[in-house]
């Protein structure tokens, strides 16, 4: 795979950009995240949050959040606004259905993420007649692995557990999701088998950056090579159109566009998605630092700040500079997602320079 654009492609992402540019303008809010706990069953090597067992952080009363649901729902269409629980490990909460059951009233739909440590199949059908519509769970390659990963001899057991109860359901959207490292970067072809008889049909891959733990553990970096390998593993994975696999949202990826996902780079953080983190602040993505946040809803009214805030993550030319200053991408990549930039704003990775020429 060439990293250059065939026109074909440098074509399709003009046009890509004029709808970009009017979705920014128009920023309908289609995802909110609710960071509903820092509390976490697990110490993940990989937690770029580096989360705790019991975070200082108390927990946002479900009150509280669902204040901002009402405050917002006045100003979108209910059921075309994705609600999703993270944290942390979003079940550590015993109250998810309670709020769960009332955004269902409310006619939104919501889903969680999750380790699938507290995934019984109590808890499952608790949460499904609550009005769960979507799930993720994280499953990092096989036992001995992910278990390396997640510092627990029972969590690969525990999300094997819950993927297979989620497969015997039919009313459910839910993926399997993969931190892809260089102890499990040789196993993907018999890790996708796996997961086909586990009963797998949605897979993403992720790679990560040396950022919180991770940044301690150089088995988590994968070289150019290694890299530019994995996009080949989703590409070919696709064409065989046995299991639907995309590589996570963030990176321009150059002539992978519309190879490795079904649609062109963008990051949506502050276009059309959202956050409510545990402390109230109001980001883009749970996974974006500080020095962009955007308010807070204890002192704000989230409705003004999504729609007169967010000048950083809706006007990029700031982000043209350093690497990203005379890069011909630009016009398409408008400098990677938002939470590869550290507290200065400065561009962590590059996605698109990764690649190499085959």
């Amino acid at each position: 795979m060439n990293k250059t654009l065939t026109f074909k492609k440098k074509v399709a992402l003009e046009l890509f950009r004029r709808i970009r540019k009017n979705r920014t303008k128009i920023h309908d809010l289609h995802t909110l995240f609710w960071e509903c706990t820092l509390r976490c069953n697990l110490s993940c090597k990989h937690c770029g949050s580096d989360c705790r067992v019991m975070a200082n952080q108390p927990d946002m009363p479900v009150e509280d959040f669902l204040k901002v649901v009402d405050e917002i729902t006045p100003h979108v269409e209910p059921n075309k606004v994705m609600v999703v629980f993270t944290g942390g490990e979003a079940l550590s909460r015993k109250d998810l259905e309670v709020c769960g059951l009332e955004l269902y009233k409310r006619g939104f739909p919501w889903g969680v993420v999750s380790n699938g440590m507290y995934m019984t199949r109590k808890r499952l059908d608790s949460l499904l007649a609550s009005g769960l519509h979507a799930a993720t769970i994280s499953l990092d390659g096989f036992e001995e692995v992910h278990n390396w990963m997640r510092g627990h001899p029972k969590s690969f057991e525990n999300a094997v557990h819950a993927i297979r109860m989620l497969a015997e359901e039919k009313e459910i959207v839910w993926d399997v999701v993969t931190c892809v490292n260089r102890k499990n970067i040789n196993e993907l072809k018999e890790f996708k088998e796996f997961l086909l008889q586990t009963g797998v049909k949605r897979w993403r891959i992720f790679t990560i950056f040396p950022v919180g733990r991770a940044a301690q553990h150089p088995e988590f970096q994968l070289n150019d090579e290694e890299f530019t390998r994995v996009l080949d593993f989703i590409r070919d994975t696709r064409r065989e159109g046995r299991i639907r696999l995309d590589y996570g949202c963030e990176g321009f990826l150059g002539g992978y566009e519309m190879e490795v996902r079904d649609h062109f780079f963008q990051c949506n953080a502050g276009i059309d998605t959202a956050s409510i983190l545990a402390d109230g602040a109001i980001s883009g993505c749970p996974s974006i630092r500080a020095n962009f946040h955007q308010g807070n809803i204890y002192r704000d009214h989230f409705i003004d700040v999504w729609n007169h805030g967010f000048e950083k993550y809706r006007n990029r030319a700031w982000a043209r500079k350093g690497k990203c200053a005379d890069c011909k991408m630009f016009r398409y990549c408008e400098g990677n997602g938002m939470h590869l930039y550290d507290d200065n704003s400065n561009l962590l990775v590059c996605h698109y320079n990764r690649i190499i020429e085959r």
